[in-house]
């Protein structure tokens, strides 16, 4: 190469490979600043695209486990009232059968009768104050089961639902309430036997339909959170910086920088070396 002052191709050079190391060296500062390997699209287009709907769907299913775990406890609330009414039912149950023998006199019945009242009252009470959260009944006419099917969102798309439904066996366990016979004499004791066998039956197969869906919603739980964990890792590889890959690039292009900054300086001095041919 001629020697020239008017251009020093050599210092050109090296000024453009200064400005990429440069570039790359900001780049692993900046991963290694975030932590993130994709900070802008224009680091990985493609990669960010495919990150942001893994981590929507991380976002779903995070959800949607709190929405189980608010179902399962709705559910548990309601099956807790439906154990005390099979309990209440199980000692109505006695009385009736007691009232059903020959042995009892009028002030007999009149202690059996005052009892079962009672204990009618508190299965009505029941069926009208259980409630969840802020005040939402749930077993009455009106509230979340007795109405229909609930449906609760147990993933993080609209097709990830589960619907619980015992208002018929609401239905029937209310009517069934109302319509006890009493204890008043050996028949209407004898008949109300039948009626206590009914309630408990009723209650029963509410009680089975709460506890399926609950084990239905501990698998469902389960099933979240091995998926978002999953989700969350494929995410992971995908947008994390490699701290050890990163921190190599930055002392790579530390050291290639000096270096570039020397040799640009000596090239610098190159058109003083050739002033010296005119002296």
């Amino acid at each position: 190469m001629a020697l020239s002052i008017q251009s020093n191709m050599a210092s050109k050079a090296i000024q453009n490979q200064l400005s990429r190391t440069n570039s790359d060296l900001s780049v692993a500062l900046e991963r290694l600043g975030s932590g993130f390997r994709i900070n802008s699209a224009k680091d990985d287009a493609a990669g960010l695209q495919i990150a942001n709907r893994l981590n929507a769907q991380v976002r779903g299913q995070e959800a949607a486990i709190y929405n189980a775990n608010n179902a399962n406890s709705m559910l548990q609330t309601a099956e807790g009232a439906f154990e005390e009414m099979t309990n209440i039912a199980y000692r109505m149950k006695e009385l009736a059968t007691q009232g059903a023998n020959g042995t009892n006199n009028d002030s007999e019945y009149t202690a059996l009768n005052a009892e079962f009242d009672a204990l009618s009252a508190e299965l009505t009470n029941i069926m009208t104050n259980t409630s969840y959260g802020s005040g939402t009944t749930l077993l009455d006419a009106a509230g979340k089961f007795g109405a229909g099917a609930v449906t609760f969102q147990i993933g993080s798309t609209a097709a990830e639902t589960l619907a619980v439904d015992v208002s018929t066996e609401l239905g029937e366990i209310t009517t069934t309430i109302t319509g006890l016979t009493g204890l008043d004499d050996q028949t209407d004791s004898t008949a109300t036997m039948a009626e206590i066998d009914t309630l408990i039956d009723n209650i029963g197969a509410a009680r089975a339909n709460l506890g399926a869906t609950m084990n239905r919603l501990d698998h469902t739980i389960n099933n979240l959170t091995n998926m978002s964990e999953n989700t969350q890792a494929s995410a992971s590889q995908l947008m994390d910086a490699d701290f050890a890959k990163e921190t190599s690039n930055m002392t790579k292009h530390q050291l290639l920088m000096n270096s570039g900054i020397s040799v640009l300086s000596a090239s610098n001095s190159t058109t003083q070396m050739i002033g010296s041919l005119l002296r």
